[in-house]
């Protein structure tokens, strides 16, 4: 037949146009870098099933997740009415009657349809009614084309089986194709004619969507899937590894991303759900990470281009304003990987010189001493003289816990109080511990996500080289970023240390009966999860315990847990100024504990959001509503610290 030649050759030109439109994507894979992502095929596999299966992601905010879902099964579902539109042409004979085609499928057919139009309706009332600022920045144009693209394909196929229906051509159970074809019966539709235009109709919307596709955001269709597969499987809180066959650490093209990394570009629904937890965007800076990926991706298209990519493509200030809080990534639907690129950007960055001057100070400070304050390495162990008993030197004498203390809690006056506190909390628990002293070197957690590989490599190698000279059982860290290097980044050299931050240690000895709490009659706090020990290491509910065992009633911020709002401090935003900063991230955070009213205490555990909160509070004035205390400070133990008690003779946790 004439209708069966002219179907192959549009569908044959179809398909080529929709190649010739992706080829550059497939070309830029084929010829990136190569990335181990093929391990674990079953974890991969169901990682897949619980994202896309279950829209665990896309349900968090359940209007766009059920909108969402409805449109997803809804396609496939009527991919069925697909199959049967180009078989029953191109291949005489070919029918779904044998497995239903009449009965239940046509049934779901309209029954879908209808749902499709429901979810579409939907998505229209979200993107042009409720307007949310996360859109801010996508593209309406490709939305509304797709938008239009479905309803044609839906309706043309309502109104083709209405059409078939109506010249009695069709005997399916479609009820609601059969009241459509009772109303086209009354306005005196020709039925044939109507079948076979809204046939054509139907089969190029359909052939229009498939050549649309790959210039869209909605090309995740087919790709969110794979991209979700993926994944990566390390732990959270592992920073990338610097290829071995990169010859310098950074990035400054799109073709040296690895094949992964190019397919997070492609992979983008544009969604905004990452810009919208961002404390960077919402401090006023420069950085949204969906138009990060979205710029790149953008640059991917048109292909080799004069502009560099850092500094051209993507701005320094930029890339500077990330606090790696890793919220982008945790929100993401597809798991795209914002941070790596970010890191790997900063990386060329600093092999550039092109460093901020507050940041330049800190790392100077890092190189010539150890840390980021610029305080002498003798200084480092002075908060334990104001202790009444002697701390360990875990160099000389083995200790069942080594504490790795950090920068901000040995050095800061405003957390040395705390590191003494936790200190006599452990004696009091009569924990056998001790410290580096002088030998401890700032951890390098941030000064790796701001992109100084090689001073990175150069403190975790001395912090290592000095651990390996201790015996002991356990690391002890009061600070959640010294704990990420230590348990995660470290192993890139081999270094595998059982980690936990004093929090779990201390929950555990209450559990234990080795740390006995006074009665305190507690008023209500709320707590700030930090993003290094929640969102990076799932360290949610210990401190939570803690808060409860103190005899205090705690009332959880509405950003909490994985959802938890960043300080602000990470990924060394800490050491730089806050030139362009509409409102500080930990301002936010503040303002967002005062609206749940009568909250007597902010409560935190770590050393940066001590500084920053407190910060915080006094730029609101609001001190005399509210007070910043790390959880330390709650826990009044019922038996004083054992200030006589000499180095060596203490209980051991174990």
């Amino acid at each position: 037949m004439a209708s069966t030649l002219v179907l192959w050759v549009i569908l044959a030109s179809a398909i080529a146009m929709t190649g010739w439109r992706a080829r550059h994507y497939v070309l830029a894979l084929a010829n990136a870098p190569k990335a181990a992502r093929f391990d674990q095929p079953m974890r991969r596999l169901e990682g897949v099933a619980t994202a896309i299966g279950l829209h665990r992601k896309m349900l968090r905010k359940p209007l766009a997740g059920v909108l969402h879902a409805i449109i997803f099964i809804s396609f496939f579902v009527l991919f069925t009415a697909t199959i049967e539109a180009f078989g029953s042409r191109l291949f005489p004979g070919f029918s779904l009657a044998p497995i239903g085609g009449e009965t239940w499928i046509a049934g779901l057919q309209d029954f879908f349809a209808v749902l499709m139009l429901i979810g579409v309706g939907l998505a229209l009332y979200q993107r042009y009614v409720l307007r949310p600022a996360r859109f801010k920045g996508s593209s309406g144009s490709d939305a509304a084309i797709i938008y239009v693209l479905i309803v044609l394909i839906v309706a043309s196929l309502l109104f083709e089986a209405a059409a078939r229906i109506l010249g009695g051509a069709d005997g399916s159970w479609r009820p609601v194709a059969s009241m459509l074809a009772g109303l086209l019966g009354r306005i005196g539709v020709p039925a044939q004619e109507t079948q076979e235009i809204c046939y054509w109709l139907h089969i190029g919307a359909i052939l229009a969507f498939l050549v649309y596709i790959p210039g869209s955001k909605h090309r995740h269709m087919f790709l969110a899937a794979p991209n979700i597969y993926f994944r990566n499987l390390e732990p959270r809180g592992t920073a990338p590894a610097v290829p071995r066959e990169r010859e310098n650490p950074g990035v400054d093209t799109l073709a040296q991303f690895d094949w992964k990394q190019q397919l997070d570009l492609l992979s983008c629904t544009e969604c905004g759900r990452c810009q919208a937890v961002c404390p960077a965007y919402a401090a006023g800076l420069p950085l949204s990470p969906k138009m990060l990926i979205t710029d790149m991706r953008d640059a991917l298209a048109a292909g080799p281009s004069a502009l560099p990519l850092v500094g051209g493509v993507i701005s320094e200030a930029t890339l500077w304003a990330c606090t790696t809080c890793r919220a982008c990534m945790e929100e993401c639907p597809v798991e795209i990987e914002h941070l790596p690129k970010i890191i790997d950007m900063r990386r060329h960055l600093i092999d550039e010189g092109h460093v901020s001057p507050g940041l330049q100070d800190a790392l100077s400070n890092l190189t010539r001493l150890g840390n980021s304050m610029g305080k002498p390495s003798k200084m480092r162990a002075r908060w334990t003289r104001e202790l009444g008993f002697p701390v360990k030197d875990a160099r000389s004498e083995p200790v069942d816990v080594l504490w790795f203390v950090g920068d901000y809690a040995s050095y800061d006056p405003r957390v040395q109080e705390i590191t003494r506190k936790v200190a006599e909390l452990l004696s009091a628990a009569g924990v056998d511990f001790g410290i580096l002293f002088d030998a401890e070197r700032n951890s390098g957690n941030d000064v790796r996500r701001a992109g100084e590989e090689g001073l990175f490599e150069t403190l975790a190698q001395s912090n290592i080289d000095a651990i390996a000279e201790c015996t002991f059982n356990r690391i002890m860290t009061t600070d959640p970023h010294s704990l990420n290097a230590l348990k995660n980044d470290y192993r890139h050299f081999g270094a595998a240390f059982e980690v936990l931050h004093y929090t779990a240690l201390l929950a555990e000895l209450i559990q234990a009966g080795k740390l006995d709490l006074a009665p305190v009659d507690g008023g209500k706090v709320t707590y700030h999860d930090p993003c290094y020990l929640g969102r990076y290491n799932g360290g949610f509910d210990a401190p939570r315990d803690l808060i409860r065992a103190a005899g205090y009633t705690l009332h959880d911020m509405p950003r909490c847990r994985e959802n938890s709002f960043c300080c602000g401090a990470g990924g060394g935003r800490i050491w730089q100024s806050d030139d362009g900063v509409a409102e500080r991230p930990s301002e936010n955070r503040i303002r967002e504990a005062l609206s749940l009213g009568d909250i007597d205490y902010f409560v935190v555990a770590c050393p940066k959001d001590k500084v920053m909160y407190t910060a915080a509070i006094d730029a609101l004035g609001v001190a005399d509503k509210l007070k910043v205390l790390d959880i330390a400070e709650l826990l009044v133990p019922q038996t004083p610290p054992r200030r006589d008690t000499a180095p060596g003779t203490s209980v051991s946790v174990i």
